[in-house]
């Protein structure tokens, strides 16, 4: 029989895994809608990127540069849809866990005219800070990627992102 310690634990466990979930899945929103500000709050002061596609390698360090790199991409004349699915995720501690996530993306870049579908695997590390779980290091490589010309501009019903990105010059 299970005693209340081990079963108090069960359900912490349970509850970060929840937490984290959630937090990834604000991670995707908030980069599709370029909400730079809520981004900010997910991530720690000292995160670290590292994604790698098919013909780039992106790197870089600190929160508040990668959220002025989001700003700079997921500007007015882009599209993205990005879906992170089957979390694998292990709390390591009270405080650090790790996750996989298989992602699948659609870029549209309405400026060069150039589309880009794919998926990924996100390896991230998490930390418990002030008891709020972050983002400490977020990682990718590409399964697959397809970049393509636009040949014809779509026909935009609604685009979040003319309205409320960043108008590049």
């Amino acid at each position: 029989m299970t005693d209340l310690a081990t079963l108090a634990r069960d359900i912490r466990i349970l509850k970060d895994i929840e937490e984290i979930k959630r937090l990834k899945h604000r991670y995707f929103r908030c980069i599709d809608m370029a909400n730079l500000e809520e981004l900010a709050t997910l991530l720690h002061p000292d995160v670290t990127v590292d994604f790698v596609g098919g013909s780039y390698r992106f790197q870089l360090a600190g929160a508040a540069e990668y959220v002025r790199m989001i700003g700079e991409a997921f500007h007015a004349d882009f599209v993205g849809q990005h879906n992170g699915h089957h979390p694998e995720i292990d709390v390591l501690s009270e405080t650090e866990a790790t996750g996989l996530w298989y992602l699948s993306d659609v870029a549209l870049n309405l400026r060069s005219m150039q589309s880009t579908i794919g998926t990924a695997l996100y390896r991230d590390r998490y930390v418990k800070l002030d008891g709020v779980w972050k983002i400490r290091t977020t990682q990718y490589e590409r399964v697959f990627e397809i970049v393509e010309p636009i040949e014809k501009r779509p026909n935009l019903t609604a685009h979040w992102l003319a309205l409320h990105g960043k108008k590049l010059g």
